[in-house]
C-alpha cells in the first residue's frame, strides 16, 4: 500500500482544519492525501433520515467537495477519498494502514457532525501505531512558528527527537527542544532550602546533559537551529508556553499491547486538551 498522510473527516470545522493541515503536510512529505470518511451503522440511518434532503445531500456530498477544493488549492497535491462504515475509533485506527501520519480534528461537535470527538480521538491515538496530530480550528494555518518538542532527558527517545528535527527541517523554521524538571526531595527535605546554590548547580547539570543528547541530532541537521530549555517546574506548563506561537507541539507516547485504555501518560494527555498549537503524538517502545 502507497504511504500517505490520511485525515478523519466528519464535517465539523475541526477535521476541515485536520484536513487543510494535512494536505499541507502532505505535500511537505511529497505524499498524497487520503480522506477517510466514516458512516456509523448503528446511529446514521436514523439521524440521516431526520435530515431534510438538501442537509443530506451536503453531508453525504462532502468528501468529494473537499477533495476536489483541496486539490483545487494545493497542485499538485494528489488526493483520494475512502467512504468507511462501522465504529469510527474502530475504523479509523483499523484504517490506517500504511500512513505516515494520521490526522484528527481534536474537538469534533457531537452526533452527526462529530465522531471524532472526546474518547475516540484519545483512543485512536492511543492505540495506532503512526504519529498522530490533533488539530484545532483555527490553528491549521500556524506554518511559521517553531517546533516544540518535550524531552524527558531520563528516557530520551529517538523517534520523538527524529519526527520533531524533521518537521523542522521540512518548515525552515526553529526547533524548540523543553525539558522540565524539580530538585529532588531528600527524606522530605527541600534541599534547595537547605542550600540556595544547589539549584544553580542542578540546573547547569541538566543543561549539560541536554546539550549532550541533542548533540547528535544536531549534527544529522545542520540546517535545524536548535533552541534547547531546561526549565524548573511542570513540563506540561513550560511546553504550554513555548507552544503559544508554534506551529507544531511534539508529544510522545508509550505504545501499549492492551486494546482498553488511553494510556497517552499525564503530560501528552493534557497537552492535547490543551495545547494551542497542533499536537503531534508521537509512539515509541
Amino acid at each position: 500500500m502507497t504511504r500517505t498522510v490520511t485525515v478523519g473527516l466528519d464535517g465539523s470545522r475541526e477535521s476541515l482544519a485536520a484536513a487543510e493541515w494535512a494536505a499541507r503536510e502532505a505535500l511537505r512529505r511529497t505524499l498524497p492525501l487520503r480522506l477517510v470518511h466514516v458512516k456509523e451503522n448503528d446511529s446514521h440511518p436514523k439521524v440521516l433520515s431526520g435530515m431534510d434532503p438538501e442537509a443530506r445531500e451536503r453531508w453525504e456530498a462532502l468528501p468529494d467537495e473537499t477533495a476536489a477544493d483541496l486539490a483545487r488549492r494545493h497542485p499538485p497535491l494528489e488526493v483520494a477519498v475512502e467512504r468507511l462504515a462501522g465504529r469510527p475509533a474502530e475504523v479509523i485506527r483499523d484504517s490506517v494502514g500504511e500512513a505516515e501520519l494520521l490526522v484528527l480534528g481534536s474537538r469534533g461537535r457531537g452526533t452527526l457532525t462529530g465522531f471524532l470527538v472526546g474518547s475516540v480521538a484519545l483512543s485512536t491515538v492511543a492505540h495506532v501505531e503512526c504519529p498522530v496530530v490533533l488539530v484545532r480550528a483555527g490553528t491549521a494555518e500556524q506554518d511559521t512558528g517553531d517546533v516544540v518538542v518535550g524531552l524527558d532527558l531520563s528516557r530520551p527517545r529517538d523517534e520523538l527527537l527524529e519526527f520533531a528535527f524533521d518537521a523542522a527541517a521540512r518548515r525552515g523554521v526553529p526547533l524548540t527542544v523543553v525539558h522540565g524538571w524539580d530538585p529532588p526531595p531528600v527524606y522530605g527535605i527541600n534541599p534547595v532550602a537547605v542550600n540556595p546554590h544547589l539549584i544553580d548547580d542542578l540546573a547547569e547539570e541538566k543543561a549539560d546533559a541536554l546539550t549532550r543528547v541533542l548533540a547528535p541530532w544536531r549534527e544529522r541537521h545542520p540546517e535545524v537551529e536548535v533552541r534547547p530549555q531546561a526549565v524548573v517546574g511542570r513540563a506540561a506548563h513550560h511546553l504550554l508556553e513555548a507552544a503559544e506561537n508554534a506551529s507544531l507541539l511534539v508529544v510522545g507516547r508509550r505504545n501499549r499491547r492492551a486494546r482498553l485504555g488511553f494510556h497517552t501518560g499525564p503530560v501528552t494527555h493534557a497537552l492535547m486538551h490543551h495545547s494551542p498549537a497542533p499536537v503531534a503524538v508521537v509512539p515509541h517502545d
